[in-house]
């Protein structure tokens, strides 16, 4: 079953290490990435929330980037295309010789935060043991399986979760309701009260993940 791994990588030990040790204020996401072998890795990136004279500085002394492209130009980021040439072989093996996808990857001071899909869950294991081989300190927070992406993402609890679907699916949100909070509850076994809790924190917690795109999981739906 294709599984979902949450883990971190120093920024010492990773691309663009230079840059954020002299910038540690910019933030760096991952648009997509193409690997042509382990040891070459060209992605896209947005770099925000810095100063972006001193970024074209650092790019272009920093020894872990080459062939540095600007494509787009906003006023508070920029889209780069650039080769990784150094200290990516842990991307490139996850993306050539475990088949994964790379869906998040963001940097931000000191560290990378990546969120990839394996195919099958023992390729986790052997990227971590790959990662141990060649010197990368791959920390994994989190495993879980595509079908709890939507719950894990938006953390919610599996009450939480349950009830939104059911409120979805009875048309609880349409225009105007074809079920009221009590005939839901009565639906799922459990007081108006305590739906109108699971209710009220699920919907939170989406909105605070999707409208205000907080930190947790930023760009989560741009997918490498």
């Amino acid at each position: 079953m294709s599984t979902i791994a949450e883990f971190s990588i120093p920024a010492e030990e990773f691309a663009l290490s230079e840059t954020l040790e002299r910038l540690p204020e910019m933030v760096f996401k991952i648009d997509r990435v193409v690997a042509h072998d382990t040891d070459y890795v060209m992605p896209f990136v947005w770099a925000s929330d810095g100063d972006f004279e001193s970024l074209t500085a650092a790019l272009e002394i920093d020894p872990s980037v080459g062939n540095v492209e600007l494509l787009t130009d906003l006023d508070e980021e920029r889209l780069y295309r650039m080769e990784w040439v150094n200290k990516t072989r842990i991307i490139g093996h996850m993306l050539l010789e475990q088949s994964a996808t790379v869906q998040r990857a963001t940097a931000h001071d000191d560290q990378w935060d990546l969120r990839v899909l394996f195919p099958e869950q023992n390729r986790i294991s052997a990227t971590s043991q790959y990662a141990h081989e060649h010197g990368f300190s791959l920390d994994v927070s989190r495993i879980y399986d595509v079908d709890s992406a939507q719950r894990v993402r938006f953390d919610l609890t599996d009450d939480q979760q349950e009830a939104l679907a059911m409120a979805v699916e009875h048309g609880y949100y349409d225009v105007p309701r074809d079920v009221d909070q009590s005939e839901l509850a009565e639906k799922l076994g459990v007081s108006h009260q305590a739906l109108s809790e699971r209710l009220r924190r699920g919907t939170k917690g989406i909105l605070e993940k999707v409208v205000l795109d907080t930190p947790a999981d930023e760009d989560a739906d741009r997918t490498l």
